[in-house]
């Protein structure tokens, strides 16, 4: 039988740590907990690993934990992951760059784009990245890649008043239409010339068909048997017909 490995922290009992079992909430915790206190009742290490769903170097591992940091020791660490390539400086950097935008004389563009973002900085930090990780960057700073629509830097402001003041607006046409086809209780009326169109346009289909049933020597088709059967004579009835039972 394997000898029990030694607890140097006592400075909880094993029903302490039982107690302290029920308590907690983390199930890794409180296996670890249980292997503990089953290590202090005077269990092997194989029993106790047994016990609680580990190996027997894995309880090695966080026995050597508990003595040296106690409960808190017990706890899975979470890794902080690589380190990032950008420092926190280089970060605001980058932040104030993509704020100020780029000049066109010097950088031959209007706006930041990934791609163009990559390629200063790797020229300013010597830092080759992939251009979704400059995205995941941007997220990181809280900008959004919507940028908006981009302009000519030449363009005259003026002009442009200027040009919609004196000019038809095509919206102000689009309105005036609009009003034109509405009615006074706001619904949108169609055109007269519409429905002239529109009946034209059936009354030459019904035709064509008749003079191609002449030519083949054929009748149209009655689309329904109600309209092909004759109309009886008198009123109709709204009461429907009761069928005897057998």
């Amino acid at each position: 039988m394997t000898r029990a490995i030694a607890v140097t922290n006592l400075a909880y009992s094993a029903a302490d740590l039982r107690r302290l079992m029920s308590k907690h909430k983390d199930g890794r915790v409180v296996r670890r907990l249980l292997a503990l206190a089953l290590i202090l009742e005077g269990n092997s290490r194989t029993e106790a690993a047994q016990m609680s769903g580990m190996e027997r170097q894995t309880l090695r591992d966080w026995v050597h934990r508990y003595n040296a940091e106690g409960l808190s020791g017990l706890s899975s660490r979470i890794s902080a992951g690589p380190r990032p390539k950008l420092s926190e400086a280089q970060m605001a950097e980058l932040g104030d760059l993509v704020v100020n935008g780029p000049d066109p004389e010097t950088d031959k563009v209007v706006r930041w784009r990934c791609v163009d973002l990559r390629e200063q900085i790797a020229r300013r930090f010597s830092v080759e990245v992939h251009e979704h990780t400059v995205g995941k960057w941007l997220h990181q700073l809280d900008m959004t890649r919507l940028q908006p629509r981009p302009f000519h830097p030449k363009k005259d402001i003026a002009a442009q008043e200027a040009y919609k003041n004196s000019a038809p607006c095509a919206r102000k046409l689009c309105q005036l239409r609009q009003s034109a086809r509405t009615s006074k209780s706001g619904l949108v009326m169609k055109p007269e010339s519409d429905k002239r169109v529109r009946s034209s346009m059936i009354g030459r289909r019904s035709a064509h068909a008749r003079r191609w049933y002449a030519i083949i020597g054929m009748t149209p088709f009655v689309s329904s048997a109600r309209s092909a059967q004759p109309e009886a004579s008198g009123p109709r009835s709204s009461c429907r017909r009761s069928t005897p039972r057998r």
